[in-house]
């Protein structure tokens, strides 16, 4: 399979709606089929969550781009992702930040992440295994939060890690179904907004949903 020109097809189809160049030129970089399972390789880049294992999904390109986009990076931030995954959209905050501090809570997960990105040359993204309080406190604040797992509200911990001025984006919701809200931290009254439905999956941990039986 040309795994080029399919990146490339996909990155065109999103054009359509995302604007930002900086996104799109970093999906046009980032080699998605190295973070997803051999057999899921074929579907890549088709514009659609895949199965990762463990329950786990890497999001739909479409999303990801979505939600970068809204962090509004420069180049200079210091980014916080919440639920590593396969690490792939580690690897696009990589591209467009200057240093990417990202946590997952299945240590598989996490190893394998931190493997594919080491192999790919990714010097300035660390992934930790989470902690029970959401976040990295130890590297707080943060220009930037991103997480990648529904919450039902938007964690306190989260905001308590995010620097005045500074965009966390999160799906809030139910366990289901959720919609994306960006806010923006202001020393007096934070900016919300509503970005539009969406279906991660759930966010475990302190200030988010219990862990399933």
């Amino acid at each position: 399979m040309d795994f080029e020109a399919a990146r490339a097809r996909l990155v065109e189809h999103l054009s359509i709606e995302i604007r930002d160049e900086r996104v799109l030129a970093a999906m046009a970089r980032v080699p998605r089929e190295r973070f997803v399972p051999p057999d899921e390789q074929s579907l890549a880049y088709e514009d659609r969550p895949l199965p990762i294992g463990f329950g786990q999904t890497i999001s739909q390109p479409f999303i990801i781009a979505l939600m970068t986009a809204e962090l509004m990076l420069t180049g200079n931030e210091k980014v916080l992702e919440v639920g590593t995954g396969s690490g792939y959209q580690a690897a696009i905050l990589a591209e467009l930040a200057q240093l990417v501090i990202t946590t997952e809570r299945l240590p598989f997960l996490a190893e394998s992440a931190r493997s594919v990105l080491d192999n790919l040359g990714y010097t300035n993204v660390m992934v930790h295994s989470a902690e029970e309080t959401l976040g990295w406190q130890s590297e707080a604040p943060y220009d930037a939060i991103i997480v990648t797992a529904g919450a039902p509200r938007v964690p306190v911990d989260l905001l308590a890690q995010l620097a005045i001025g500074g965009r966390l984006v999160i799906p809030v919701g139910s366990r289901y179904l959720q919609e994306l809200y960006k806010i923006t931290k202001r020393k007096r009254k934070n900016i919300v907004e509503n970005l539009g439905g969406c279906r991660f999956v759930s966010l475990i941990g302190k200030d988010a949903w219990e862990e399933e039986e």
